[in-house]
């Protein structure tokens, strides 16, 4: 896809300074721009780059004032970073506007489906299936029976959504995403073996609900596993049965959560967190990454350690931590000390 600078400036409302023909088809970073590219000024510290950027137009604030000469064209608006986001934004408007089914697919007799659907290759839709418009589901996607899928969702290459599933309005779910797999439930019997218990329920995803690549959310063993309205979770994160992840939440890559712990609204996640099962997380709690938890946590606690200790006496204590080899010396030193005047 090509655009002129004159079609980027009626984009963002800007003013333009050089050629408005500029042709762009691609995007870079000032320091790297090449003919053909789109790029942006918005740190002053990027300043010297401009004068040396080949990049064909360069987005820049207004009131950016030059001292030497260039060749790329500049597009003049209030907040350049703002106005590039908003172009990545459009940008991946236009380049993901996929309509149409392709072949072959799977779609059972059943299955319904809204206006402007976008069904890639490969794809299955499993029996009584229902899914809302403008929906873009890529190819090698599974959805099983009596999945419900909202408007405006993506659902990208190698997902599985398994059966029973509830996935709200503009809702994203990345490759390789599994929804609704068995939650880990087993039970031991008289001769040490482990038998299966049944995982009936299903998984819901409330609107604006971000998935990532990898992350996977089991099925609930009765009722169900519940994602609240606009949580975001990274990529390779493990939601066990039963869970519930209240609004605004954000959790980083790598974290496990066990059976049917609560966390609340507005929480931010690090990475590598393990949170154990059965326990209640309040509202506004920050975890830094690699943290334990293993205990109920009120509202607005911050977090840090394994077992998670409070974010400012795991610091405080951190001290200490580092000095344990000086300390013991120390003591050591003492104690020989006072053996010597016994």
């Amino acid at each position: 896809m090509k655009f002129t600078a004159n079609q980027i400036a009626g984009i963002l409302e800007g003013a333009i300074e050089g050629n408005p023909e500029a042709e762009v088809f691609k995007l870079s970073k000032i320091e790297e721009g090449a003919v053909g590219s789109l790029t942006f000024l918005a740190n002053p510290k990027y300043t010297p780059h401009l004068y040396t950027t080949k990049a064909s137009v360069t987005i820049v604030n207004k009131n950016f004032e030059a001292e030497a000469d260039f060749s790329t064209t500049l597009i003049r608006v209030d907040d350049a970073y703002k106005s590039f986001s908003k172009l990545l934004e459009y940008y991946n408007q236009v380049k993901m506007n996929k309509t149409g089914i392709e072949n072959p697919v799977y779609i059972s007799e059943s299955a319904t489906y809204g206006d402007d659907i976008y069904l890639g290759a490969f794809s299955y839709l499993g029996d009584q299936v229902v899914i809302g418009d403008n929906v873009k589901i890529y190819p090698n996607t599974y959805i099983g029976d009596n999945v419900t899928i909202g408007n405006n969702v993506t659902v990208f290459s190698g997902a599985k959504i398994y059966s029973e599933s509830v996935i709200g309005d503009n809702c994203v779910i990345n490759s390789g995403a599994i929804l609704g797999a068995d939650g880990f439930g087993f039970a031991p019997n008289e001769k040490g073996e482990y038998n299966k218990v049944p995982q009936t329920g299903n998984v819901i995803l409330e609107e604006y609900v971000d998935i990532g690549a990898g992350t996977t959310i089991d099925r609930a063993t009765l009722g169900s596993t519940v994602i609240r309205r606009g949580v975001k979770l990274d990529n390779q994160i493990q939601i066990a049965h039963n869970v519930e992840i209240g609004e605004n939440t954000v959790i980083a890559a790598q974290t496990g959560i066990a059976g049917s712990t609560k966390i609340g609204k507005n929480c931010m996640i690090g990475g590598q967190v393990g949170i154990v099962g059965h326990i209640t997380i309040g509202d506004n709690v920050k975890i830094q990454a690699q943290s334990g938890i293993s205990r109920n946590v009120k509202d607005n606690e911050v977090l840090q350690g394994s077992p998670a200790l409070g974010y400012g006496d795991y610091n405080k204590s951190y001290v200490h931590f580092k000095n344990l080899p000086r300390w013991v010396d120390k003591i050591h030193k003492i104690e020989k000390q006072l053996k010597g005047d016994d």
